[in-house]
């Protein structure tokens, strides 16, 4: 896509701009000794991979869980819930789960990657718009102001919020609609092939996959390793 005809930026939300700090298992685990309870670091990842593994199954069978702010909360309870059963805390799981729920509902559980301020930065100072387009809970946008990140944004839209999931080009069109810019003038960067490339190329935007770990085949769209690859590729 030339500069010139690019006039808006979308991103996902997690592991694009967002990152858990400076862990789910280091979180959970100062979680648990604030309330006097003490699990090891290998049962706590064992949880962690467990709850993960619950969440991609929930996630192929049924993503519309993501269009509903009572049903992602729920998902997320579930795994949490999982995580704490691992740990040895059957008795309290539940409670401890609601928990950490609420603690990843806090800023400071939460990081930018290294060069998400300072690309977010340098695109909003050559006129681009920028917004979030993400399959998360209602508590997005406030998580983005306490992480100084909103400043930089022109909207953040997530999927709880307005009853649309994305790889849906509904959520996409919204998005689209808020910069009132033209598909073909919209780019969207996202770490998931499913999510965020096929639903932003069924809206007719171009697709930019973020792939950090160099996991990703490099195929039929452009894949980047960290977000400041995005300038360059803009020819800003």
């Amino acid at each position: 896509m030339k500069s010139n005809s690019c006039r808006a930026v979308f991103f996902d939300a997690g592991n694009t701009l967002l990152m858990p700090h400076p862990s789910v298992e280091e979180v959970c685990a100062e979680l648990l000794e604030r309330h006097g309870m003490r699990a090891d670091m290998e049962s706590i990842r064992r949880g962690n991979e467990l709850a993960n593994r619950h969440y991609e199954q929930r996630y192929w069978a049924d993503d519309t869980f993501w269009a509903s702010q009572e049903k992602t909360q729920g998902l997320w309870l579930e795994m949490y819930d999982l995580l704490m059963r691992e740990v040895g805390f059957e008795a309290d799981s539940t409670r401890m789960g609601e928990r950490l729920y609420a603690e990843f509902g806090e800023g400071c559980r939460w990081a930018t990657f290294p060069e998400v301020i300072s690309t977010l930065q340098f695109l909003r100072e050559r006129g681009l718009i920028l917004g979030i387009v993400s399959n998360w809970d209602v508590r997005l946008p406030e998580l983005c102001h306490e992480l100084g990140i909103s400043d930089y944004l022109d909207f953040i839209i997530s999927s709880a919020a307005v009853g649309r999931i994305k790889p849906e080009p509904a959520i996409f069109e919204m998005a689209l609609a808020r910069a009132g810019v033209l598909p073909e003038q919209a780019m969207h960067v996202g770490d998931h092939f499913y999510a965020d490339v096929l639903g932003a190329r069924t809206a007719g935007i171009t697709p930019v996959l973020l792939d950090r770990r160099g996991y990703a085949p490099h195929g039929d769209c452009e894949v980047i390793g960290g977000l400041d690859e995005l300038i360059p590729l803009l020819g800003l």
